[in-house]
């Protein structure tokens, strides 16, 4: 038995990008496979694909609702709905899921809203939430997310904080059969690419380079075939359901049949109204981000720089 064949309750959080309590959700629910050794539920990584098979059909239905995690059904982040009192932090990564925990632990009672970047920060804009998480590129200005936030949040002070750096690139099969190097690569008619959903930070990252090598999306096969997280699409190349994805390298480590092509250093950062500074809770989420044993939990983890970590990188 390989090591993916005994996934841990972590790793599959990991993978899915959600909580803990979001795959005991899914085992209750009986929305995923798993097994048991004693008295600890173990999982494959065929447990894990054919949950995020079945996810992507659903999603494409029209009369069904995308999966949602246990700890975030009752956070609704629609536009018409006003914000909810709680403290909301937005964002798919793990170091989100942990920062969470330990606020929990500090008696800060931390939910979780699992939303791509864009919405993330409209979100802000609307007090749905009270702390986004975004990794979006600007191309004008080769820069990462204070354009962003400029635009989505007009005439809000904010401070923007950094989490980690990241290094985003291109899933493509082993050996690279196509000899997939560039975006010019993706304009090729023999590519076939799945995507992620709009406002996600690998599809902004997508996008602004298309833009700037003047090739259209819809020219490009499969640029309509929309997944919600790094690991489904990574999967999905893997499986030779597409040629090539964009994501982060991390995810890149834990999928098989997988090479990963580095393009971008990206720069992962939590945003605040900065009128919300002195809130206890936001002094609380600082004093976890700044600390020795908060950045020793990542020590072991691939994929993340936290040079920069609780560093103030813009305040607007």
């Amino acid at each position: 038995m390989s090591a993916r064949d005994a996934l841990t309750v972590e790793d599959v959080a990991d993978l899915l990008n959600v909580s803990k309590s979001g795959v005991y959700a899914l085992i209750r629910n009986e929305g995923i496979g798993f097994y048991k050794v004693g008295r600890k539920i173990r999982f494959t990584e065929a447990h894990v694909r054919d949950y995020i098979e079945r996810s992507g059909r659903k999603a494409r239905a029209p009369e069904a609702a995308p999966p949602v995690a246990a700890d975030q059904r009752h956070l609704d982040l629609s536009p018409s709905r006003p914000g909810s009192g709680g403290f909301i932090i937005c964002g798919q990564d793990l170091i989100l899921d942990i920062l969470s925990n330990i606020l929990r632990l500090h008696g800060v009672m931390a939910l979780r809203g699992y939303i791509g970047s864009y919405d993330s920060l409209v979100s802000l804009y609307h007090d749905r939430i009270s702390v986004a998480t975004a990794h979006l590129w600007d191309s004008a200005s080769d820069d990462y997310n204070l354009p962003h936030v400029r635009a989505l949040l007009p005439g809000i002070r904010c401070t923007i904080v950094n989490i980690t750096w990241r290094t985003q690139g291109f899933y493509v099969a082993r050996g690279n059969p196509k000899g997939i190097a560039s975006w010019c690569d993706l304009g090729r008619d023999d590519i076939r690419i799945i995507n992620r959903e709009k406002g996600a930070g690998s599809r902004v990252l997508l996008d602004e380079n298309l833009k700037l090598l003047g090739l259209c999306g819809s020219r490009i096969a499969g640029y309509d075939d929309e997944t919600p997280s790094h690991l489904a699409v990574a999967s999905a190349v893997a499986r030779g359901d597409a040629d090539v994805a964009v994501g982060t390298e991390k995810i890149a480590r834990q999928v098989d049949n997988l090479d990963f092509i580095p393009l971008k250093r990206e720069r992962y950062d939590l945003v605040v109204k900065t009128e919300h500074l002195d809130r206890p809770e936001v002094r609380a989420m600082l004093d976890i981000l700044r600390s020795d044993r908060f950045r020793n939990e990542f020590r072991s983890i691939g994929g993340y720089d936290l040079s920069d970590i609780g560093r103030v990188m813009h305040e607007t």
